[in-house]
C-alpha cells in the first residue's frame, strides 16, 4: 500500500495492481469515451467507433498515476520523469533560475552545470516528481513555441515551467518541465513555499514532453544517454560524486 516502508533486506510485500487514473485526465477520458459511444451507437458508425473507444482507452492509459517506491537515502537525487536520458550537456542554468526574484531565497549560482534532459514519449507515465525533498522556492511559467521536445532548442523556445527546490542543508537543485510537439499544457501541482518530500508529485504535462535537470557543481550524472529511467525511482545522481559510467547498448 502507499506509504509502506520496503527495503532490500526483504522487508515490505509489493503486488501488481492497475494504477490510478489522475483526477486532471478523467474529464478527457469521459469526454472521449461518451463521444465514441455516441458514434457507435447512436450514429452507428461502427468501424470509426470501434477506433474512437480504443483511442479512448489510450487516454486513460496516458494519465494513469502508479505508485513509486522512493528510495530515501539524503544525497540521492532521482529522476523527475519516466522516459529515455535523450541529453547529458554542461550548460548554463536558465536565467529565470538564477537572478534575484525578490523572494529573498536565492537562485541557483552562474556558471556551468551538467544538464540531464529525459524525454517522455506518449506511452511514458506523464507525472513528474521532485528529484529531491525540500522547500520550493520558485515555480516560473514561461509561454513558447512547441517544436519537438527532443532538440536542444526546446530549452529555450518551448513552452516550459521552472520549478528550484531547496534543502534543508541549503543545496538547490533546479528543473524544468517542457511541452513537447504534441503537448499544449503543463499543469503545476506545487507553488513556491510548499515543502516537498523526495519524489512527491510536482505536476504533469500533457501528450509527449521533456523534463531537465540541473545538476549542482561538482555532481556527475550516474544515469547515460539512451538510459529508461522512472520519475521517484531511478538515482539520476548522488550529491558530490564524480564518475565516469559507461555502457553498451544491446
Amino acid at each position: 500500500m502507499a506509504g509502506e516502508i520496503l527495503d532490500n533486506k526483504g522487508r515490505g510485500e509489493a503486488g501488481w495492481h492497475w494504477p490510478a487514473i489522475h483526477p486532471e485526465g478523467r474529464k478527457f477520458g469521459l469526454i472521449a469515451g461518451g463521444t465514441s459511444l455516441f458514434v457507435l451507437l447512436v450514429l452507428g458508425w461502427g468501424f470509426l467507433g470501434w477506433l474512437m473507444l480504443l483511442a479512448s482507452a489510450g487516454v486513460f492509459a496516458f494519465f494513469r498515476d502508479p505508485e513509486r517506491v522512493v528510495p530515501q537515502a539524503d544525497n540521492l537525487i532521482l529522476s523527475p520523469a519516466d522516459g529515455i536520458v535523450t541529453q547529458i550537456a554542461p550548460v548554463e542554468p536558465p536565467f529565470e533560475l538564477q537572478i534575484d526574484d525578490g523572494s529573498g531565497h536565492p537562485g541557483l549560482p552562474a556558471g556551468p552545470v551538467t544538464r540531464v534532459s529525459i524525454f517522455m514519449s506518449v506511452f511514458d507515465v506523464h507525472i513528474n516528481r521532485t528529484p529531491v525533498g525540500g522547500t520550493v522556492r520558485r515555480v516560473v511559467y514561461i509561454p513558447g513555441r512547441f517544436v519537438s521536445a527532443e532538440l536542444d532548442k526546446a530549452s529555450e523556445e518551448n513552452e516550459r515551467q521552472h520549478i528550484l527546490v531547496e534543502r534543508t542543508d541549503g543545496v538547490r537543485i533546479g528543473f524544468t518541465q517542457i511541452a513537447g510537439l504534441v503537448a499544449r499544457r503543463i499543469v503545476p501541482f506545487v507553488k513556491p513555499g510548499d515543502i516537498l518530500a523526495k519524489g512527491q508529485r510536482v505536476g504533469l504535462i500533457r501528450f509527449g514532453s521533456r523534463v531537465d535537470v540541473y545538476l549542482p557543481a561538482g555532481t556527475d550524472p550516474a544515469v547515460m544517454i539512451g538510459q529508461s529511467v522512472i520519475a521517484g525511482e531511478t538515482v539520476i545522481a548522488v550529491l558530490g560524486q564524480r564518475a565516469l559510467i559507461e555502457g553498451i547498448s544491446q
